[in-house]
């Protein structure tokens, strides 16, 4: 589990194409002695496990199933990622409860700055949409948030500034692709609803 809060971009520094899957080394600031092999760690939203690990990188594995449905099978050498490590019992639940299970894609539609801060757009694929609610919470590649306003699959975003440079986002461009996860809570009571 993950609570969506950023705690290192870390940079793809190799990415290695398998018969079906795709190993990616991963740079980052942390100290990565206390990573466990095996160890769980969000990349833009995903939930990848760590295989291996040397002086401030690491590397996961991607299944072709991930590659298909998030913005990871875009990645190259140098593409900037949002990292956090798993939540432990016991930490600061700082964004909300996040899986690390995208869910599926959206497009940034427009950004523009308001004050100090910047008001993201995003289309959500259907039928995404029906889950993402006014003032409830969505991950964005990653990155914990609130929901200001939704309009049919559209929905908005104000980003402040320490996120937006703390992290990925203040690099989107209209048109880019962003990984969804949408709120935990929405999605298991939106399925006992069509199965009750």
């Amino acid at each position: 589990m993950f609570t969506g809060i950023i705690t290192d971009i870390g940079r793809v520094r190799r990415v290695d194409q398998t018969e079906r899957d795709r190993r990616y080394e991963v740079e980052t600031a942390w100290d990565v002695s206390g990573i466990d092999l095996g160890a769980s760690v969000s990349h833009a939203g995903c939930c990848l496990t760590v295989v291996e690990k040397g002086d401030h990188w690491f590397a996961v594995e991607v299944s072709d199933e991930t590659l298909s449905k998030t913005t990871l099978g875009g990645w190259v050498e140098g593409s900037r990622v949002n990292l956090e490590r798993a939540a432990r019992l016991g930490d600061e639940m700082g964004g909300h409860v996040v899986s690390g299970h995208v869910d599926g894609l959206g497009r940034v539609v427009s950004i523009e700055p308001v004050g100090g801060s910047h008001r993201i757009v995003v289309e959500a694929l259907a039928p995404l949409h029906r889950y993402i609610a006014a003032k409830g919470s969505i991950t964005v590649d990653g990155v914990s948030l609130t929901v200001n306003a939704v309009d049919g699959r559209r929905f908005d975003l104000n980003i402040i500034p320490h996120t937006w440079e703390a992290t990925t986002l203040g690099a989107l461009k209209p048109g880019d692709a962003v990984n969804l996860e949408i709120d935990m809570l929405a999605r298991y009571l939106a399925r006992w609803q069509e199965t009750a």
